[in-house]
């Protein structure tokens, strides 16, 4: 039988990740102007996998460029992420319909496999956060694709997901917030579970919109600034 290729991290995958995770964070904050010299010190990184990094950074528009301005981590106003979020409550309330009419079973048990995982992470973090990497560890992205329907996902999992993950993990850490939102993911797969699309759709805008409730008063208490 034929060996199976293992996928190797290059240096270049390996500064992408740190960066990815430096922004989703905050550690990198919106609007932030870096430089290669500054990255590089750092974060440990050298010059040729580091521009490698940010060329795919800003291919997924976490970075942008301008002229006679260097580059910055993106940022948007309070109003257009609210507009955001008002676009995931409907997208993601039709992925969590969709998903409970198609995804199969195997993927819904991993999918509570997954909140399980999440639940240590949240505890280990004190319940002051709830980070999650991107891909088939988000249980976003696993609606998204779960949903099975391509166009829908194309348009969730675009600059549209990585923008928004920004935001997610920098508004997760509210008191109380983790525990919530993960008890809001699971009341959703529960949905899921027993293949009802309209409670899964309900219950998915409702957590959207809490997240976004969330945003909004933060804002209007001067704790959160864009």
């Amino acid at each position: 039988m034929a060996d199976v290729p293992v996928s190797v991290m290059t240096r270049a995958d390996e500064a992408f990740d740190c960066l990815q995770t430096a922004i989703v964070k905050g550690e990198l904050a919106p609007g932030e102007k870096i430089g290669e010299v500054e990255l590089c010190a750092r974060f440990d990184l050298t010059r040729g996998p580091l521009r490698e990094a940010l060329g795919r950074l800003e291919s997924r528009g976490l970075l942008v460029r301008r002229p006679h301005a260097g580059v910055k981590v993106v940022s948007v106003s309070a109003e257009e992420l609210l507009e955001l979020y008002r676009i995931r409550e409907v997208m993601e309330g039709l992925a969590a319909r969709q998903a409970a009419e198609r995804m199969p079973e195997d993927e819904i048990r991993a999918l509570q496999s997954t909140l399980d995982s999440h639940e240590h992470l949240i505890e280990q973090a004190k319940g002051q956060a709830y980070y999650q990497a991107e891909g088939d560890y988000d249980f976003h992205h696993r609606i998204a694709t779960g949903s099975r329907n391509t166009k829908l996902a194309q348009m969730l999992l675009g600059d549209l997901y990585y923008m928004v993950r920004m935001y997610r993990y920098r508004l997760s850490t509210s008191a109380g917030r983790p525990h919530m939102a993960l008890e809001e993911h699971r009341r959703i797969v529960e949905a899921i579970a027993r293949r009802d699309g309209e409670l899964a759709e309900f219950l998915m805008k409702r957590h959207i919109n809490a997240a976004r409730c969330n945003i909004e008063k933060k804002f209007q208490e001067g704790l959160l600034t864009f």
